[in-house]
């Protein structure tokens, strides 16, 4: 993510998404509900949606499967590019990604898009809930997009792997975007082993937003991200990381709004532990 980027390009809000979508090149909408305990995002979809907006699976079209390289690793490349080109992504079209939380799993959308090579990937800021709050209508009709000639060329983002995730906790800064519980190994409910890499410093994702799931002022998440050590500019070397790649994306895209590129360790906590040999910490 360049630092200089405009939050603009990033974000849209509702009654903005709803004006671009009735004006003569709208762009594609993807919705990407998901929750790693259920119920299936494309229940969710079904029952409603925003008018146009595709229903993408993160498990089967965001993520390859599961295994030695984390719980979401990277997909494949031809079957991204299918994916997204199936919903109806193009190259020189928008694309807006959206949930109905506090856009953890948009953001993964987002920074595939990214990694992926798209320029136009924006997230709607509150998600589904924004939307309906803001009284725009809703369908439960599943739209037919025309193919798309999106074309997946990966390293748009930069990320890490085991070696580079254990150089940044020591040499650089790597933020553990899981909540605090899982960070310090009190409790964990979805991988074998609790702790968190050595050096790693707990960053909760979820303070990246307020109680409606709308992203925090970037002078807030500015403020927030100083206080680990984070700052625009300076030259240090950010990375994320969280339990399978997922929250730490939104860490991702929270940072670049306050203009710090990150790096993401996509097998993050999950591929870590995949080797009993690889130090574990607990506690602060």
């Amino acid at each position: 993510m360049s630092a200089d980027r405009p939050v603009s390009a990033l974000l849209v809000t509702p009654r903005a998404l709803a004006a671009e979508l009735d004006g003569e090149r709208p762009p594609v909408v993807l919705d990407v509900r998901w929750r790693l305990a259920g119920p299936p995002g494309l229940q969710s979809y079904r029952e409603g949606h925003i008018p146009g907006a595709v229903f993408t699976d993160l498990d089967r079209d965001v993520a390859g499967r599961p295994g030695p390289g984390g719980r979401h690793p990277l997909p494949d490349p031809a079957a991204f590019q299918a994916a997204m080109r199936a919903a109806g992504v193009s190259q020189d079209r928008g694309v807006v990604v959206y949930d109905d939380g506090d856009s953890t799993a948009a953001a993964r959308g987002w920074w595939m898009l990214r990694y992926f090579g798209h320029q136009e990937a924006r997230i709607l800021d509150g998600g589904y809930r924004a939307w309906t709050g803001a009284g725009l209508p809703v369908t439960g009709a599943e739209p037919a997009p025309a193919a798309g000639d999106f074309t997946a060329r990966p390293g748009g983002m930069p990320v890490l792997d085991v070696d580079g995730a254990q150089r940044a906790a020591q040499a650089g800064l790597l933020l553990d975007a899981r909540a605090g519980e899982r960070y310090r190994g009190e409790r964990e409910h979805v991988d074998p082993v609790a702790g968190h890499i050595p050096g790693a410093v707990s960053a909760p994702t979820a303070d990246n937003v307020t109680a409606d799931g709308t992203f925090r002022d970037p002078d807030e998440l500015a403020a927030r991200f100083a206080s680990f050590g984070a700052v625009a500019d300076a030259g240090g070397s950010v990375a994320v990381y969280c339990g399978s790649g997922v929250t730490a994306a939104h860490e991702v895209f929270a940072l670049a709004l306050t203009g710090i590129p990150a790096a993401l360790y996509v097998g993050s906590w999950s591929n870590w532990i995949t080797d009993p040999s690889r130090p574990v910490a607990t506690g602060d």
